[in-house]
């Protein structure tokens, strides 16, 4: 099987690759899946005008998510080694529905503590007490498991001086804007809570997965001391990010798997996903904002706006108004990128040409991937 590799896809058809997942494979797994929030966020990555997006909406409800938590945590189980450990991430909406969950597929005496992240920071209410932490489930797939508490200093500055005692409460700070670790990704947790789990529940060389990878900070901390690492993330724009950040910690040999290629698997993509990948194969990058951007999704390598339609036969009168946004922003050049066009968008782009003096240029997703 593959070791320091990113997964592109849903970790449930991902782990469901017994030939790169067989049974029994992993030694310790770290999930910090989707919360049950019902948020959508913006992203602004740490590189400063990249714009991503990605939803934590559950309108089904609370049964709703745990159907979709179960299968993906089977197939964890399944692929953790009988001496395994497992830790999972999650927060006070759905904290109780998870345990019971958990206590389901490993059983209630597999489980081995409650760990509670108590953070400090957040908002506060006049009507009840102040939420300031998550609860970090463990579980072990057996009763012959490793632990061994970190007795050696931390590598990460933020957790020496936490390691005087341990017990199941952990005075952890959140990401502060100004750290030098943080990425701009909105529910990214901070190396210092990764390493003592990291610490206590393998050896060095072991394998480790994350399946809900998010930003890497499991992989980042996993390779910092010493194991092997597998990561899985639903984004492409998250993979990729995952791999950079890889790259700068000095990891060789990296394996992207799974990010799409096709003009099927890019039409499945979220609309915001789909919108960073068509501005990755252009070497381009993403516009300021996603609310309010008068059209213009990203802009190219010589700073023309770009418009990103996820969808087939675009028309004349879309064309048109993106060469309203493109006038507003000062611009002579854009581009339009969709699956098809209309006979009337070319020949709105002609008359804008010849009476405006405009040239949009309207390429096909099917024509990009050709020239990728």
């Amino acid at each position: 099987m593959r070791t320091n590799a990113i997964y592109c896809g849903d970790c449930l058809k991902v782990l469901g690759n017994k030939v790169d997942f067989p049974d029994d494979c992993v030694d310790l797994i770290y999930l910090d899946p989707p919360f049950f929030t019902n948020k959508q966020y913006e992203v602004i990555w740490k590189d400063g005008y990249e714009v991503r997006a990605f939803e934590d909406r559950w309108q089904g409800g609370i049964e709703h998510y745990i159907a979709w938590m179960e299968p993906r945590l089977r197939e964890c189980w399944r692929v953790l080694k009988k001496t395994g450990s497992f830790y999972m991430h999650i927060d006070q909406r759905a904290n109780a529905h998870v345990r019971i969950l958990l206590d389901k597929l490993f059983s209630p005496n597999r489980f081995q503590n409650e760990i509670i992240w108590h953070y400090g920071l957040g908002g506060s209410s006049p009507r009840r007490f102040a939420a300031k932490h998550d609860n970090i489930y463990f579980y072990t797939k057996s009763d012959n498991w490793f632990f061994e508490p970190p007795m050696k200093p931390a590598t990460s500055q933020r957790m020496r001086g936490q390691l005087k005692k341990w017990d199941d409460v952990w005075d952890i700070a959140t990401i502060n804007n100004m750290a030098t670790e943080r990425l701009g990704y909105p529910t990214q947790k901070p190396e210092a809570l990764l390493e003592p789990i990291i610490q206590a529940s393998s050896r060095p060389g072991e394998l480790i997965l994350d399946a809900f990878c998010g930003c890497g900070t499991a992989t980042a901390v996993a390779h910092r001391l010493g194991r092997r690492w597998l990561g899985i993330d639903v984004s492409p724009t998250a993979v990729k990010l995952i791999a950079e950040r890889m790259r700068k910690l000095g990891a060789v040999g990296i394996e992207i798997v799974g990010l799409p290629k096709t003009i099927d698997e890019l039409k499945a993509l979220p609309p915001f996903e789909f919108q960073n990948a068509v501005i990755q194969i252009l070497q381009g990058r993403v516009g300021p904002r996603k609310v309010g951007d008068l059209g213009i999704d990203g802009y190219t390598f010589e700073g023309s706006p770009i418009q990103i339609k996820q969808s087939e036969n675009v028309t004349r009168p879309v064309i048109d108004a993106f060469e309203s946004a493109v006038k507003r922003d000062g611009k002579t050049r854009g581009m339009v990128v969709a699956f098809s066009f209309t006979r009337g968008a070319f020949e709105e782009v002609a008359r804008a040409r010849n009476k405006d003096g405009l040239e949009i240029e309207l390429n096909t997703v099917e024509e990009l991937l050709k020239g990728g």
